[in-house]
């Protein structure tokens, strides 16, 4: 009788950084939910790298609501905010380790260690700060050190695998080079090489066809409901075609965002309604309302179960870090012995 294969090990973060929309989701949240059937998972919700752009989000919201956001109850809010929908859309505290970053403290002390042995070369390298610079985020030293901190949520439970998007890819690269480094720096293969795993591209248009994200502007929310998504739904951007002259499903984005709640069948149905005239661009986008009201309110109904209690939230954070801190101590003592610390 063969071994049973050990299952990888996955972790992947999400920044507390607003409202997660529908790119989140499907690029990302419902294939994290599938997985901690398939593999061990680590999920955390990574509050210190929100610091980074944290006190830019809090003045932004002050100058467009014409009143003052604190940093810090920001932080906190989006923080529980995060954690009640990754709960509501399903993920199960009993199959996946949940937990906050900075419940974590060996997370910090391995970002250290590996700052002494990485090079200003490759971070100078890093896509992500630059871009985030020319945004008008401040340079701090917190930005710079990005790929560090990213480098040691991974390595700290000595993940195989994690889920990215493109634009995460350069990170994870430099991660595996970081590994690298400091296994052959202290002789110890301490750490095992992470490989990231693209996430599934789901083309997500926002409500002004490119792609949907809270930069843009042009997002619809998760927990969106009533008069404020239908609102967002009827903003949806479209061409001036005429009600009932036939309409081409490809280049819609309504048609598109319809596609990813919607059956194969129900998708048929569409197409034809558009190509024969039978619908208009308003007509399809109260479908588009209907479907997502359909899909999410079960998630929405346990999200306002939850809210209400905090506690059990609170604890279910908590005992995700008590579980996380059983691996983190574990590679923080063999990185003790490898560096000399210990």
């Amino acid at each position: 009788m063969e071994p049973t294969a050990k299952k990888p090990r996955i972790l992947s973060g999400v920044q507390p950084s607003g409202k997660l929309h529908l790119g989140n989701y499907f690029g990302a949240i419902k294939q994290h939910i599938e997985l901690q059937e398939q593999a061990e998972c680590f999920y955390f919700i990574a509050n210190y790298h929100a610091q980074t752009t944290m006190r830019d989000l809090a003045d932004k919201m002050s100058a467009e609501q014409n009143r003052k956001f604190k940093a810090a109850d920001l932080l906190r809010q989006n923080t529980i905010d995060v954690a009640l929908d990754y709960l509501a859309l399903g993920l199960d505290p009993d199959k996946a380790v949940f937990y906050r970053q900075s419940d974590v403290p060996e997370v910090t002390e391995l970002a250290w260690v590996l700052a002494t042995v990485t090079n200003m070369g490759l971070l100078e390298r890093a896509v992500s700060y630059k871009e985030k610079v020319d945004k008008g985020i401040e340079a701090s030293v917190g930005l710079f050190t990005y790929p560090i901190l990213m480098a040691a949520d991974i390595l700290i439970v000595r993940s195989n695998v994690v889920p990215v998007g493109k634009d995460q890819v350069q990170h994870l690269e430099m991660t595996a080079d970081i590994a690298g480094k400091f296994n052959r720096a202290f002789e110890k293969n301490v750490f095992p090489i992470p490989t990231y795993r693209l996430d599934k591209e789901s083309k997500v248009p926002g409500t002004d066809g490119q792609k949907m994200s809270k930069s843009y502007g042009n997002t619809i929310d998760i927990f969106a409901e009533g008069k404020p998504l239908e609102k967002t739904v009827m903003s949806i951007k479209t061409d001036s075609t005429p009600m009932g002259q036939p309409l081409d499903p490809a280049p819609c984005n309504v048609f598109a965002l319809y596609s990813l709640l919607a059956t194969d069948g129900e998708k048929t149905v569409l197409a034809d309604m558009y190509r024969t005239g039978k619908t208009g661009f308003g007509g399809a986008k109260k479908m588009l309302k209907e479907k997502i009201d359909a899909y999410f309110t079960p998630f929405r109904a346990k999200r306002k179960e939850l809210a209400v209690r905090p506690d059990t939230v609170e604890d279910i954070l908590r005992d995700g870090a008590r579980r996380a801190r059983i691996e983190t101590q574990r590679t923080m003592e063999t990185v003790y012995k490898a560096t000399g610390l210990r």
